[in-house]
């Protein structure tokens, strides 16, 4: 029987020069038949230790055995790099390139694949192009068709819309029986059902390692990943805030689209966000959730081809890019791909007050002290010093969310804030975010696939469906731009 032992093993991940994830004498076996998950907080080393089987980790001590012939893995570490590789190239390569550059890739489930997960029609666009979304979808057709022994998924479903979520769940269940799978996840409702070992890690260990366990033993072990609830109160805002004038609109769209060549995204939008009326921004991966949001913060060009009135600014009328900016809160996967400064963990929260990526300006008493108190308030006051690349990924996204809450802007954009979260973590962020709704300092407009997550105070919805173009079915729909 195949398998993979780790014994007394010790080392780290390494996804960056100044990147460190220690592990820390593990003794793991994975057996071909079996499906793990890993489960445990942000920065417990979950991923450290799922690199650590494939052979990612660098090893210090201990041995490592394997006898499985190929091995897979899916991650946002992956994803980082494979997203900063094709930046730099001269060359964009296509999607279709990318798919079938493998040798013994498995063409029939590689096209199943990509009938379910509707890619037909990305595979001529550039890998650049696509949305978050899409770039998870793409790794795991390649992972999931090349015929591996075993493949590391860590969260798999981050990104992804509920009808993916949904397909690839019923893929998984499909290959389980001739692939091992191991799961790194931190919400227990996205465990798949053919699951059969669990274990909780924590400080780069595997503290609980349980096979096959009852219903009882599995609640005693999901009990360690959640958070006992405190009253939070968010931190006061900084002396000077926007105030809308009465009855003026913080942002108003008129018949608004986008069109890429010949491909249009989405048409007819109109769309009215007065202060502290609180929306869900809903759609299908690729939709243009993000790229819509771009329009309001002028990062997509189209803003100027457009009818489109921010803060009272007309777009193209001489407003400056931060004359909205600097009313504006935001934290997406896009941004987390591009912080990649290493400046301290208070500094990454400092700079959400000047909109930058690192800082550059000199913190007022009022800003540093401010910006301390939403460090305690997601428990990290402990890393204050910590930079921000050696962090794990999970905490590194606390870090942008309140980034992005700190100056309590005028209008909060939380464009799928929860990923990466572990269990405590996002009910601690969702709480936070009512508490922002509460406060009537921001206005937020909340984008996210997860139904469960529902916030109190976010009463209006829009959704990209109802805005989709005549002939949508028969054309690709654009993706959210990571550029």
């Amino acid at each position: 029987m195949r398998s993979i032992l780790l014994q007394q093993f010790s080392g780290y991940l390494s996804t960056d020069d100044s990147v460190r994830y220690y592990i820390d004498d593990l003794t793991w076996q994975v057996k071909q038949g079996e499906h793990w998950v890993l489960l445990g907080g942000n920065g417990a080393g979950k991923s450290a230790l799922a690199a650590a089987l494939i052979g990612e980790a660098k090893q210090q001590s201990g041995q490592r055995h394997s006898t499985f012939n190929k091995l897979q893995l899916v991650s946002s570490d992956l994803q980082k790099q494979l997203l900063n590789t094709h930046r730099k190239s001269e060359k964009p390569q296509k999607v279709t390139d990318m798919l079938f550059a493998e040798p013994q890739i498995n063409s029939d489930l590689c096209q199943q694949l990509i009938t379910a997960f509707n890619f037909d029609a990305l595979l001529n666009r550039d890998f650049t192009d696509l949305s978050t979304g899409e770039t998870r979808k793409l790794l795991l057709i390649k992972a999931l068709s090349a015929n591996s022994d075993l493949v590391v998924l860590d969260e798999p479903f981050d990104g992804l819309d509920s009808e993916s979520v949904g397909q690839l769940n019923r893929l998984l269940q499909q290959l389980s029986a001739q692939t091992c799978f191991v799961f790194v996840l931190n919400r227990v409702d996205e465990i798949p059902a053919f699951v059969d070992h669990f274990a909780y890690v924590n400080n780069g260990r595997l503290q609980h390692s349980l096979a096959k366990p009852c219903a009882a033993k599995r609640a005693d072990l999901f009990k360690l990943l959640h958070l006992e609830h405190t009253s939070l109160s968010i931190p006061d805002a900084p002396e000077h805030c926007f105030k809308s004038a009465t009855n003026t609109p913080l942002v108003k769209l008129t018949n608004v689209h986008v069109r890429y060549s010949e491909q249009t995204i989405f048409e007819n939008l109109n769309w009215t966000i007065n202060q502290y009326q609180h929306w869900q921004l809903t759609g299908k991966n690729g939709s243009g959730k993000t790229c819509l949001l771009n329009l309001i913060t002028g990062d997509n060009p189209q803003c100027y081809n457009n009818e489109i009135e921010v803060f009272g600014f007309k777009r193209g009328t001489g407003e400056s890019i931060w004359d909205i900016k600097q009313h504006i809160g935001y934290i997406s996967n896009t941004l987390h791909l591009q912080y990649r400064v290493s400046i301290s963990a208070l500094n990454t929260i400092i700079s959400g007050f000047f909109d930058s990526i690192g800082l550059y300006q000199q913190a007022s008493e009022l800003q540093t002290r401010l910006a301390k108190e939403w460090l305690a308030l997601i428990g990290l006051s402990d890393k204050t010093n910590s930079a921000f690349t050696q962090l794990s990924y999970g905490d590194q996204r606390l870090l942008l969310i309140v980034r992005a809450m700190v100056k309590h802007p005028a209008l909060l954009i939380l464009d799928e804030p929860c990923l990466g979260l572990d269990e405590a973590n996002r009910q601690r962020v969702l709480l936070l975010i009512e508490k922002v709704c509460a406060a009537k300092t921001s206005t937020v407009i909340y984008v996210n696939h997860h139904a469960a997550d529902t916030i109190k105070g976010i009463e209006h919805t829009l959704k990209m469906e109802d805005f989709k173009p005549a002939h949508y079915g028969q054309q690709a729909a654009h993706s959210e731009t990571l550029i």
